[in-house]
């Protein structure tokens, strides 16, 4: 593959000699309009990478929060062609910010799969991250993924042993993503002192960035997992800002966007801190 958004924003990262943030937020969420501001504005509050959930009716890898959101992204009527339609407005305003797709192959295989990838690619999508996956179905999505020229990035979690490491990372481009919790998003807290030790085990096997992610919440936690890895993920704590800035109706106050960005502007300034 020639070199992608993804690969030039960590490339500046390292040459920044500091660890990316990349936020996670749902597509939709808690509707259409609101979501979008929320997305328009994550990079000037300090989101090196942005990650959009694909609504799914069952995601089994996502907690509470995250449930929660696409539920209520769902209900608002959002759907994949309005999620690539709103990456396409992104990109329309900001052509260097890499924005990758995570969530669950369904919704793409029913798109259906060829046509999703030509839509991605032309709505301005750097990168996939779907977890239901495996290295095994390689050629159902991840091959012509690469082929449109989008990163298909793995995860590796604290299970992930040094026999199935470079199963793993075969294909994987863009980014490792280091689940760093076992378990669904959110449920817990990360050991700094034992990520920093799997993620230096890692990159003995793979020249790829590692980012970290699965229970990150607050900038002292975001600071600490940045001082070992190459980039932060944080997702739950991002949704449940939305969730509690709603009103008693369920729909967006007039703070659900500040609520969201005024976070990722307390992660972003520490994980920058040296």
């Amino acid at each position: 593959m020639t070199p992608t958004r993804i690969d030039r924003r960590f490339a500046a990262l390292k040459a920044e000699g500091r660890p990316g943030l990349v936020t996670f937020v749902t597509a939709g969420d808690p509707d259409y309009k609101t979501a979008r501001d929320i997305l328009f504005g994550l990079p000037a509050a300090g989101a090196d990478i942005i990650e959009l959930g694909m609504p799914f009716s069952d995601p089994m890898a996502d907690g509470p929060a995250i449930q929660a959101a696409g539920l209520r992204a769902l209900k608002s009527g959002q759907n994949m062609r309005k999620t690539l339609q709103m990456v396409a407005e992104f990109r329309a305003r900001d052509t260097e910010t890499p924005i990758v797709l995570m969530g669950y192959y369904n919704p793409i295989f029913v798109y259906p799969t060829d046509e999703f990838l030509a839509d991605a690619k032309k709505a301005g999508v750097d990168g996939l991250i779907i977890v239901d996956c495996p290295p095994e179905a390689d050629d159902e999505l991840c091959l012509p993924a690469m082929q449109h020229g989008i990163n298909f990035i793995r995860l590796a979690a604290p299970t992930t042993d040094n026999k199935r490491l470079p199963i793993v990372l075969k294909n994987t481009s863009g980014f490792l993503y280091y689940v760093s919790i076992t378990g669904i998003t959110g449920t817990a807290t990360p050991d700094p002192t034992e990520v920093h030790a799997k993620v230096a085990s890692i990159k003995k096997a793979t020249t790829l960035p590692v980012a970290v992610g699965f229970g990150v919440k607050t900038p002292e936690q975001a600071k600490a997992i940045g001082r070992g890895a190459d980039a932060v993920v944080v997702g739950s704590a991002l949704v449940g800002a939305i969730e509690k800035s709603l009103g008693s109706d369920g729909k967006a106050t007039a703070g659900t966007v500040s609520a969201v960005l005024n976070l990722v502007k307390s992660l972003s300034g520490a994980v920058r801190q040296r």
